[in-house]
């Protein structure tokens, strides 16, 4: 009976030895796999539909949000869909059921997204938005010139055309939203007693400005045995080429052109918000969201080290 008892002692201890290191190998994987987080992301699997069309909400909400709305209806898996019109812009957040997986959440929105767009109205711009959450913002940086030489223009260009690149190429990263500076857009600035006197109406300008910064291309054309390339090129690339598009022509047929009825110069785009860098005044900065699932640490030391290796080129700009 004794040596019964010794020997059950000893099977059991084995036994906790073994759930004891089978506890703590899973403790080590949990703590370099899991996803860590300042604040768990408990959110629903959603997606968003944004549209831009520059009409007023209410032609917002009948044209573009109310069809797209009973469109995200019949989709499989959805559990609500709530659209929201401002004026210019049309949001809808189509909300799926707990467990749906993101990316199969994100096919089934283009597909039924795919056959209303055809009854959407001429013009609309229609996309969906980045596969993350409102608790994807991980990381923010500040482009500072220290040197003055650039100013808030020339650092939110570098930001959008070249560091904004960079940084969505990281593993993790959703989107990079800027803030703040001035982005740059060629103007026309009009001047009315110039059209009335060539009795122009601005649609037109609108239209050749449209019409005359595009490249065309035609059909190839044989000279004894070689091929030559049919290309029009109206690929506006600095104010004069913008100066020089031609309106119309007058009675004797002299062209009129954007120069003659106005001045084209840069100037800064409608500014949604600024950025303020410790109460020193203006800055540019940039918001790096996460995708939806990945690990923020793991985003960040990414982000960090793609910073690092692109400054030294930043400086140089």
């Amino acid at each position: 009976m004794i040596s019964r008892i010794i020997e059950f002692s000893a099977t059991h201890r084995f036994l906790v030895i073994l759930l004891v290191a089978a506890a703590t190998l899973g403790g080590w994987w949990s703590l370099y796999h899991l996803s860590l987080d300042a604040i768990p992301d408990l959110s629903d699997t959603q997606v968003i539909v944004y549209s831009r069309w520059d009409r007023s909400p209410d032609i917002v909400e009948a044209q573009v949000t109310y069809p797209i709305v009973t469109a995200m209806l019949g989709a499989p898996k959805v559990r609500a869909v709530r659209g929201f019109s401002d004026f210019g812009y049309s949001f809808v957040y189509v909300i799926f059921e707990d467990g749906a997986d993101i990316y199969w959440a994100r096919t089934r929105v283009l597909e039924y997204l795919t056959g209303v767009q055809a009854s959407l109205p001429g013009g609309v711009s229609t996309r969906l938005g980045p596969d993350a959450t409102g608790l994807g913002w991980v990381f923010q940086y500040v482009l500072e010139d220290t040197s003055g030489r650039h100013n808030l223009a020339e650092l939110r260009s570098l930001q959008d055309w070249y560091l904004r690149y960079h940084l969505r190429s990281v593993p993790g990263v959703a989107e990079v939203a800027p803030i703040g500076g001035f982005g740059r857009q060629y103007q026309v600035n009009v001047d009315p007693n110039r059209l009335l006197s060539y009795q122009i109406p601005i649609s037109r300008v609108v239209e050749a400005v449209r019409g005359g910064n595009s490249e065309t291309g035609g059909r190839l054309l044989e000279f004894g045995g070689t091929e030559y390339m049919v290309r029009g090129r109206g690929y506006a690339t600095n104010v004069r080429d913008i100066e020089e598009i031609v309106l119309t022509a007058s009675e004797n047929g002299t062209p009129i052109r954007i120069r003659d009825i106005g001045q084209v110069v840069h100037g800064p785009d409608i500014r949604r918000g600024v950025s303020d860098l410790d109460g020193q005044g203006e800055a540019v900065s940039g918001i790096v969201v996460m995708r939806q699932g990945e690990n923020a640490l793991d985003v960040i030391d990414r982000v960090k080290a793609k910073i690092r290796q692109i400054e030294p080129d930043c400086r140089r700009e």
